[in-house]
């Protein structure tokens, strides 16, 4: 098989969970296939034990629902499939149904790069219950992805204080796919590049790079390899001092670095890769400056993430650029995000939506009922509180009080026209026609940064970051505890 040539050409309809087809398919015999339906897309806790967390793969999620048919080999593939009994598993009128199915649903959703928080909805799906049931498999495997790496890589630039991040984890990602969602939600995290030139050739993202041990090893000695670097890219050179030992290499650095500028070249930096980074930046930065190099850089690499960066800035070392790589593409302290799919309401014979909820022993899994949007008030600048509500819900302009899903004893106080205030969940398809432009890479990184810097610094905090307001508006909150009180009678009179 040419993997990249037939695996990834064409429709991708089937990138989904079996039990989701038999659930559509279940749902057609039934007759229930065209009702109408809502589903929100959300998380119910933070990654890496943080206190907030950036949305990415929006524009993966819009090109995958622009692209959503069955096309005919996938229609072959599900008539070959045979039940246990030898019979066809599916009914050849349902494969016609799929095969004329086209896209219809209306889709809301929060804009890539925006901070968001547990339990509030990033994307809202409404339209025909079986295209709604089609959609869950894909959307959390793009934006369970891409908000995880988004979110660490944002973590990472904090921690670096505005220094540059590069994203060098192209040979340690999870494959190809996550190699490249991984550079771009990297990029929209902060980073500044990224080694990947695939991703930058895709998405515009400035790649960086420049020798590996290997370029040494290969030269009978370091200053040689040096030397025939320089002589390649005289206006670029890095070089990579600790193949052999550290300090010597940062000489031999010094001395290729003196015949560049003889010949009106400048040497940009060095990088260190292992051993103690904190010490031995240290010692490379006393040597360059000595030696009349005080804007070379110091690039350090080597299983880096904020936690290292954070002690490495505590002790002072001499880093002005961060090369991160494993610890970042593939989220390492935390391998997923945890994102959930729910039926939230469902259209009845009369055209109104019926709020559905699912409940549980555990009250985290209780979801949010009814058809609802997010709503987030400022300060000054500051984000100070999501408000969660169901859309046409009147809202009292004198004052609000929303309600943690989680805890009904948490409650703040809002009076709405001392603030600012902003929808969250944008139209991005109306009858599956798109209606969003999406904006540029670099804008949304540029809104990850803005979205970052409303939030007070105590909600960014690495460990035991301060809970950032969360709740629901009064009225929703009253119907969810209404909905999950008959839901336990019923469930108490059938156990009868």
């Amino acid at each position: 098989m040419k993997i990249t040539k037939d695996l990834y050409q064409g429709s991708l309809a089937l990138l989904t969970d079996f039990y989701q087809l038999t659930m559509a398919y279940a749902y057609w015999k039934s007759g229930k296939a065209e009702q109408e339906a809502v589903f929100n897309l959300f998380f119910r806790k933070h990654p890496f034990q943080g206190g907030f967390t950036v949305a990415a793969g929006l524009d993966y999620a819009i090109d995958y629902c622009k692209n959503f048919k069955f096309e005919e080999a996938d229609i072959q593939y599900l008539a070959s499939m045979k039940a246990k009994d030898g019979e066809h598993l599916f009914d050849p009128a349902f494969l016609d149904y799929l095969a004329r199915m086209k896209f219809s649903c209306d889709i809301d959703a929060v804009e890539e790069g925006t901070v968001v928080f547990p339990n509030s909805p990033m994307i809202r799906v409404k339209g025909p219950l079986i295209q709604c049931q089609l959609l869950e498999t894909p959307l959390l495997n793009i934006f369970n992805f891409q908000t995880l790496i988004a979110t660490k890589a944002a973590r990472i630039n904090l921690a670096a204080k505005g220094e540059p991040v590069l994203e060098f984890g192209l040979r340690r990602a999870q494959g190809i796919d996550g190699a490249l969602a991984a550079s771009r939600a990297s990029y929209i995290g902060g980073c500044s590049s990224t080694s990947n030139v695939m991703a930058g050739k895709l998405f515009g993202i400035p790649v960086s790079g420049t020798h590996a041990h290997s370029w040494i090893m290969s030269f009978e000695s370091e200053l040689e390899a040096f030397e025939a670097y320089a002589d390649a890219f005289p206006d670029q050179c890095v070089f990579l001092v600790d193949t052999y030992d550290t300090l010597k290499g940062v000489k031999n650095a010094i001395k290729v670095g003196n015949a560049l500028r003889a010949q009106g070249k400048e040497m940009l930096g060095i990088r260190i890769d292992s051993g103690d980074l904190a010490y031995f930046s240290n010692k490379a930065r006393e040597m360059l400056d000595e030696a009349g190099f005080p804007d070379a850089v110091i690039v350090a690499s080597n299983d880096l993430d904020e936690h290292i960066i954070t002690s490495l800035k505590g002790q002072e070392a001499s880093i002005n650029v961060w090369g991160v790589g494993t610890k970042l593409v593939t989220a390492f302290d935390q391998p997923a995000l945890g994102a959930v799919y729910k039926l939230s309401a469902i259209r009845a014979d009369d055209g109104t939506y019926v709020p559905k909820l699912k409940i549980s022993q555990q009250s985290l899994k209780i979801n949010i009922p009814g058809i609802h949007n997010v709503k987030r008030y400022f300060s000054k600048g500051k984000a100070v509180a999501d408000m969660i509500y169901l859309e046409g819900q009147e809202i009292n302009p004198k004052g609000i009080i929303i309600i943690d899903p989680m805890d009904n004893t948490r409650r703040k106080r809002i009076m709405p026209y001392f603030y600012q205030e902003e929808i969250l969940l944008k139209p991005i398809f109306k009858k599956g026609k798109p209606i969003y432009k999406s904006p540029s890479l670099e804008s949304i990184r540029n809104r990850t940064k803005n979205q970052l810097e409303s939030l007070d610094k105590t909600h960014k905090r690495m460990v035991n970051p301060h809970l950032y307001p969360v709740g629901l508006e009064e009225s929703l909150h009253q119907l969810r505890t209404e909905l999950v009180l008959k839901a336990q009678q019923i469930e108490s009179n059938d156990a009868k």
